[in-house]
């Protein structure tokens, strides 16, 4: 069974760069091109939660340090 993890990304922390979701190993983020932050920067956000495995690929090269990943431990 695979892991199951869980990401939580500042809005406000967020600067758009997409680095998170191109590191993604199982591609569960995306950029919501829809909204915009305060800034006026279109964010990152977890697009297929049952996806995330918990790698912490994302938090690692994040420049922000806009992500906490948590991982879900049976």
């Amino acid at each position: 069974m695979a892991a199951k993890g869980y990401v939580e990304i500042s809005v406000e922390g967020c600067k758009g760069c997409a680095l998170c979701v191109n590191y993604c190993p199982v591609k569960c983020l995306d950029i919501n091109k829809q909204d915009t932050n305060t800034y006026g920067l279109h964010y990152a956000y977890l697009k297929e939660p049952e996806k995330c495995i918990g790698c912490a690929s994302c938090g690692i090269v994040c420049p922000d340090g806009a992500i906490t990943v948590y991982k879900k431990i049976d």
